[in-house]
């Protein structure tokens, strides 16, 4: 049976304060090894910069943790739907590292970040649900299809979906990669909208690699070796990632669509995670390559320029900049054919087909 399952709700949280890739030129950054750099860190940066496409990047404030940053986007994305947030069934909060607050390096997600969000918003009623998922920087989009298979099994008819995260708080300062590190937020309303007919999720794709890519990102320590603290921070496989994902988030895309019956002719936007410029870039190419197309051109939103990173919030965060015509040359229509697409830890992938 086809349940119409629409996003009617989107919000995001900025934060204000703007690190721009010139406040790197003082650190000392490491190679794996602890060696030294052989290039000034003018060049590293300006490298990083073609690559990633990063000019600058988001860092919460420092009173502000990831749940509070939650909070905001949720805030926006029920004022937006313009529903009773008592009548939400489900609040599901994606994440990877908790509450970690200013100058601490300990995760705290007990109670979950979930629960944080409902008793910030005030939500009283006991039948609203609240749970956390760690999947990576795909976890908002699992938790859409999450919400969706909810609404589809008759459990619930609203949930609030939300993509978090601190990254500036888990990132070792040896390491070049902190730079491609932000903060965020990103929160949607899925309901069942029985009225709205051929709208919404059309289809869906997860999928999880638990082999020679499991460790791909982790947690590991500082490049520092000359340091003694134990203290561990995230870590990434640049290389295997960027060769990973231009290969299978391409297919997943495509064995997406196809479910959804519609043709990429009809796509009009590809929302992916923003990771990395250039392979948002290749990964979008290579989905075309998949049926013999060239790219379109204004297919590809792209907000990392000036927002860096911020792992589950970039796509949430993304789609609601070009759903109030906030990011130039990009906007969206009634029943246009979109598709969300993302891959991170674990390693996952999963995609969206969806029609506004």
């Amino acid at each position: 049976m086809k349940v119409n399952s629409i996003i009617t709700g989107i919000g995001s949280y900025i934060p204000t304060i703007i690190k721009k890739n010139s406040e790197f030129l003082e650190s000392e950054f490491l190679n794996e090894d602890g060696s030294s750099f052989e290039y000034e860190n003018e060049v590293v940066i300006d490298k990083f910069k073609s690559i990633t496409g990063i000019e600058e990047r988001r860092y919460a404030k420092n009173h502000h943790n990831t749940s509070d940053l939650a909070f905001f986007a949720a805030e926006k994305a029920i004022k937006d739907a313009e529903i009773d947030q008592e009548t939400i069934d489900y609040i599901i909060v994606a994440h990877n590292f908790g509450d970690i607050k200013h100058e601490t390096k300990q995760s705290d997600s007990l109670p979950s970040l979930a629960s944080r969000v409902k008793f910030n918003l005030g939500i009283k009623n006991p039948n609203c649900v609240c749970y956390d998922i760690i999947f990576g920087c795909p976890g908002w989009i699992e938790g859409v299809i999450q919400a969706y298979a909810f609404i589809k099994a008759g459990i619930a008819k609203k949930c609030l979906v939300i993509g978090a995260e601190t990254l500036s708080r888990t990132y070792d300062v040896r390491d070049r990669d902190s730079m491609i590190y932000a903060d965020g937020a990103g929160a949607s309303i899925v309901e069942f909208k029985n009225e709205v007919k051929n709208s919404g999720i059309l289809s869906h794709k997860s999928c999880t690699f638990t082999d020679k890519e499991t460790f791909y990102l982790f947690f590991g320590k500082s490049y520092d070796l000359k340091s003694n603290s134990k203290t561990k921070y995230i870590k990434m496989h640049g290389r295997k990632v960027y060769e990973f994902a231009i290969v299978q988030v391409p297919q997943a895309l495509k064995e997406c669509l196809e479910l959804s019956n519609h043709s990429i002719q009809d796509v009009k936007k590809v929302f992916l995670h923003q990771a990395n410029e250039k392979m948002d870039e290749a990964i979008v190419d290579r989905f075309y390559k998949l049926y013999d197309l060239e790219t379109p051109r204004g297919v590809l939103p792209m907000s990392i320029n000036k927002l860096g990173n911020s792992s589950v919030a970039t796509i949430p965060t993304l789609f609601d900049l070009v759903k109030k015509l906030k990011l130039k040359d990009h906007s969206l229509k009634k029943g246009d054919i979109i598709m969300f697409g993302s891959v991170g830890a674990g390693m996952n992938i999963n995609a969206i087909t969806y029609k506004i």
